[in-house]
């Protein structure tokens, strides 16, 4: 058995925990909306066809923040085909997807959606195809109280009230040859700098965010930042980030490993932003949206869209069914994310239903959790006050994607008003146990209130809706205390969480 080691101390404190951290995504991709949140005539669905069985779900996720509509879908998007009777609204191509977009659910069904799940609505607009006066136009739509024709028109369509939509995106991907409407870093630069003006001057106290790269390998990489950023510093709030992960050629030890390049990711934004910062003589200080991440096989068949002549609608698209390994690897990110929590104080998990996500569902059918569900969810429920910064002690393991990396990854958040501290930790490690000694005196914990663990014998195992309990959280009998000294044995390929609390706590 390998060994391992934290000490935790309240004055590594590295930010409050954000609660955008734990936002989703929810694009017009596949089947997210249609048979994954959005299905008339299913036996749970509720009168505006939400399905209630999902729902349920995403409220025991813990999702915070959904970001809408895309995504690549959002680049080709017309929003007002979204709106007002659903007899009376076009069907489109969405040439993102090749697939054929029927709009039976849109912006007002979105953010009533929304109300219903219990999350904040982030939205983007389209900057591939239109620009700065749509962009006005649906902001108008969405947000103003009333007395114009774009509010009025919200007003008549059944939603007196204001949506009160808070965060927009600047448009998506823009650096990405494969989105409509691709841009040079100048031009989408400008263009955003200017929506994002004209949109202030409707609601000043918007939260903005600019494109960055869509992901770290991009050849414009860091040159996308420092020029978007040089237009558009003083108009956004954040930049954004997106990174997908998968195993490669049977190689799992890279794999587990992935978040030392998300890591790496956000340490190269934040230097690119803070060197913007620094010609521009700014006191602002750029914060990151990391709105799409996730594990995404992307070299899968159906992670390819369909071609031809065939324009269908809703097809299954994008599908994975994840392991316990592709889990570890959500929770390693997850870790990533909130020890960053300094500059990174939203994220969105791409997606929420059906397409990489965490939800699945059958059409007309059964809804179930993936493996993946399980540590994002605990995450969630379970991290709150500070994040504590967490250097582990123990072996290192050679990879062939990113050298020597840490067997154990853990990050620490600790809430003084509630008397809590949470620890999570990652073994990367393919086939030896840790065992990982706490040493929380500085903090007076001496009593684990749960610790579990998302692992099995079989790192490929997953869940299925006939077995949709393959995968769960156990509690770890492995979990022992010695004063403020705590000792849990992680097992190979595994992701925990230990909570705990002051000794005199029953």
């Amino acid at each position: 058995m390998l060994t391992a080691s934290i000490t935790l101390d309240p004055a590594f404190r590295v930010a409050p925990v954000s609660r955008r951290t734990f936002g989703s995504f929810v694009e017009h991709l596949g089947r997210c909306v249609y048979t994954g949140i959005y299905e008339p005539g299913h036996p749970a669905a509720d009168a505006d066809g939400f399905r209630t069985d999902v729902l349920d779900l995403v409220r025991e996720l813990g999702v915070s923040v959904v970001r809408y509509p895309g995504g690549n879908f959002v680049s080709g998007y017309r929003w007002e085909d979204g709106i007002g009777p659903r007899e009376s609204r076009p069907r489109r191509l969405d040439l993102a997807w090749h697939s054929t977009e029927t709009n039976q659910f849109g912006l007002d069904e979105f953010a009533r959606w929304t109300a219903r799940a219990g999350v904040e609505p982030m939205m983007a607009v389209n900057l591939g195809t239109r620009g700065i006066q749509e962009a006005l136009d649906v902001l108008e739509y969405a947000n103003h109280r009333g007395g114009t024709a774009w509010s009025d028109r919200r007003i008549a369509n059944g939603t007196p009230e204001p949506h009160g939509i808070r965060m927009w995106c600047l448009g998506n991907e823009m650096d990405g040859p494969w989105q409509i409407g691709h841009k040079t870093p100048r031009e989408y630069g400008r263009l955003a700098a200017e929506t994002g003006r004209a949109m202030r001057m409707i609601q000043p106290d918007l939260e903005l965010v600019a494109c960055g790269s869509s992901h770290l390998g991009m050849p414009t990489f860091g040159e996308w930042e420092a020029t978007v950023l040089e237009e558009t510093y003083d108009v956004v709030d954040y930049v954004s980030l997106h990174a997908y992960y998968e195993e490669r050629d049977g190689d799992l030890p890279s794999f587990l490993a992935s978040a030392v390049d998300m890591d790496r990711f956000i340490d190269a934004v934040v230097a690119a932003a803070d060197h913007v910062r620094s010609r521009l003589r700014s006191s602002k200080r750029m914060m990151l949206s990391f709105d799409e991440w996730n594990v995404w096989y992307q070299s899968g068949e159906g992670s390819r869209p369909p071609s031809g002549d065939d324009w269908p609608v809703a097809p299954p698209l994008l599908e994975d069914r994840y392991n316990v390994a592709d889990a570890v690897v959500v929770g390693n990110l997850l870790i990533s994310l909130l020890r960053h929590s300094d500059r990174v104080t939203t994220a969105c998990q791409a997606q929420l239903v059906n397409v990489i996500a965490p939800i699945m569902t059958e059409p007309g059918g059964r809804a179930w959790r993936q493996t993946s569900f399980h540590p994002f969810a605990l995450t969630s429920r379970i991290a709150s006050g500070e994040v504590l910064r967490v250097e582990p002690a123990g072996p290192v393991q050679d990879t062939a994607r990113f050298g020597p990396v840490p067997v154990v990854d853990a990050v620490a958040t600790h809430d003084a008003e509630a008397g809590t501290t949470a620890v999570f930790a990652v073994n990367r490690s393919t086939g030896q146990r840790v065992e990982l000694d706490i040493d929380a005196r500085a903090l007076g914990a001496g009593r684990v209130a749960r610790c579990l663990t998302v692992a099995d014998d079989d790192p490929r195992a997953v869940n299925t809706p006939d077995d949709p309990d393959r995968v769960v959280p156990y509690p770890n009998p492995d979990a022992t205390v010695d004063g403020a000294r705590v000792r849990v044995v992680l097992p190979p390929v595994s992701w925990t969480v230990i909570e705990l609390t002051a000794a005199q706590d029953e």
